[in-house]
């Protein structure tokens, strides 16, 4: 055979070659974070801090992922999932993102919590072009996948919530006095500003005082003192786990007995009732979209059954009546979901196509009608919420499935 013959046969080989060769091979190198048998994510929580609460969270996305990856880890691929401390305190969590980017080289940011630590690290992760998913906050303005199209949240809407609460208050309480006790932060602000909405015309009459805090405050106390000073006969609580379990326990050691809302964030009955005194929050208003695992009306149910079976195996120090749990378990849930539809295909881009196209996804432990659903120019995974009443022991829902359509 003459030599270019036989070159021209070699060239024809090693295309046939490129073109045949397996789709897990084929995407080599296509981002950082990712091999044949890897998938690192990045997370930042607040294990140290004012919010140590929520690393709760943390540690669930953690037991989640052990889970997935003893079952033989996504089409293959285990996860390799790294989370940090950020004491929820922004600065720092600039630098611990910047970490897991640069250095640890993660495919994405998973869960990563807070309004304020996430607010400092958006612009970063977009222009950088990094996947900011199932962020742990609720404020309204995540859901704008125009300006920045590579962070999406996970829970819903504060926004949606107050609004919720205000038709509340609009339909059982008239002529409500309204106190509002908000944390001097978009999270907090963002509760003040859908109330406002929720009452429309009513909301200058209506609301007679709003008292905030900072996360570096040692107490509330002087707050609440104030807000029962207004003749205020209904309270609006948006605050996280320390303070907001400060405010139950004042509210009712200082004789006062308004209609109180607590804002979603902090329901938890470990981290807030169980330190606020169960006595103490008996009759507290909030808002869910998962199931409570003290609520007795689920625990016969195949689906808390599993949970269960996962809190025992693979998150056997944490506390069982946290719904904290609940929330890492569901959330890491939606990233599997996001991370199996990629199938081998795992650049950043097709991570936010995939993340940008859940239809109607139904999670174990989301309340009954709720399910999570996301579209291109709808970054607001979960949509609906019903309101609960603690009783002393756990919370019990009530009304109907309300989405943010219906306000």
């Amino acid at each position: 055979m003459r030599l270019d013959g036989y070159l021209q046969l070699v060239l024809t080989f090693l295309c046939i070659a490129a073109v045949t060769v397996s789709p897990v091979a084929a995407q080599r190198g296509n981002a950082p974070g990712v091999t044949d048998t890897e998938i690192k994510i990045g997370n930042t929580m607040p294990y140290s801090g004012p919010a140590s609460s929520y690393g709760v969270i943390g540690k669930a996305d953690t037991a989640y992922f052990a889970m997935i990856n003893d079952q033989g880890g996504i089409n293959g691929r285990k996860i390799n999932f790294i989370s940090r401390d950020d004491a929820y305190s922004p600065p720092r969590t600039v630098e611990q993102v910047r970490k897991l980017v640069e250095q640890d080289q993660v495919l994405l940011l998973f869960n990563t919590f807070g309004t304020a630590p996430n607010l400092a690290i958006r612009g970063y992760l977009n222009d950088n072009k990094i996947p900011h998913l199932l962020i742990a906050s609720g404020i309204d303005k995540w859901n704008d996948p125009v300006h920045f199209p590579w962070s999406m949240a996970w829970p819903p809407s504060d926004l949606v919530e107050a609004r919720i609460y205000a038709r509340y208050i609009l339909k059982n309480l008239p002529g409500a006095k309204i106190g509002v006790l908000y944390q001097n932060d978009d999270f907090g602000k963002d509760y003040l500003i859908g109330l406002r909405e929720g009452l429309s015309a009513m909301a200058d009459k209506s609301i007679v005082a709003v008292q905030s805090y900072e996360t570096t405050d040692a107490t509330i106390d002087s707050q609440i003192v104030a807000l029962q000073a207004s003749g205020a006969d209904v309270l609006l609580t948006a605050a996280i786990p320390k303070f907001a379990a400060q405010a139950i326990r004042k509210v009712y050691d200082v004789g006062w007995k308004p209609t109180h809302f607590l804002s979603r964030v902090s329901n938890s009955i470990a981290a807030v009732m169980r330190p606020a005194g169960p006595e103490k929050g008996v009759g507290v208003i909030s808002a869910a979209f998962e199931k409570v695992p003290t609520d007795p009306q689920w625990q016969d149910t195949p689906e808390y059954k599993e949970w269960l079976a996962w809190m025992k195996r693979y998150n056997a120090s944490a506390n069982v009546a946290d719904t904290l749990n609940t929330y890492g378990y569901t959330a890491t849930q939606t990233m599997v979901a996001v991370l199996r539809a990629c199938g081998h295909n795992l650049t950043r881009d097709n991570v936010m196509k995939q993340a940008a196209s859940i239809h109607d996804l139904k999670l174990p432990m989301l309340l009954p009608g709720i399910s999570v659903s996301t579209s291109a120019d709808d970054y607001a995974p979960i949509k609906q919420m019903q309101l609960e009443e603690f009783d002393g022991t756990t919370w019990k829902i009530f009304g109907g499935v309300i989405s943010a359509s219906d306000n």
